[in-house]
């Protein structure tokens, strides 16, 4: 019997992936086409529209990028995803991403 663990989640065309990764200095997000193993679009903190300047924590930085993931996949008309949070718990900054891209108006 297989772990729950060492399953992986594939993305069907029609829904694509979005791998997340997270570090302690930024997060990173981007939606993968698993058919054709092509990135379609990414995101991180680490983009220059969040400068240094700005004071947010890391949560609210989080849900920014979400937005920000969620603006680009609307321009290739895609509405559902497939979330794939690889090892991380759904709490946090996790789950800040998550709901920023929900905030625009894409699924899960």
């Amino acid at each position: 019997m297989k772990n729950k663990k060492s399953r992986k989640i594939f993305g069907k065309p029609n829904r694509p992936r979005v791998s997340v990764f997270r570090s302690n200095k930024g997060i990173y997000a981007q939606i993968i086409d698993d058919v054709s193993r092509k990135t379609l679009v990414s995101s991180s903190s680490r983009e220059k529209i969040f400068s240094k300047k700005s004071r947010k924590t890391k949560i609210e930085l989080s849900n920014e990028v979400g937005k920000l993931l969620g603006q680009k996949i609307k321009k290739l008309k895609i509405k559902k995803l497939i979330f794939d949070k690889g090892k991380y718990l759904y709490h946090g900054r996790i789950k800040s991403l998550a709901d920023g891209i929900r905030e625009s108006g894409l699924e899960f």
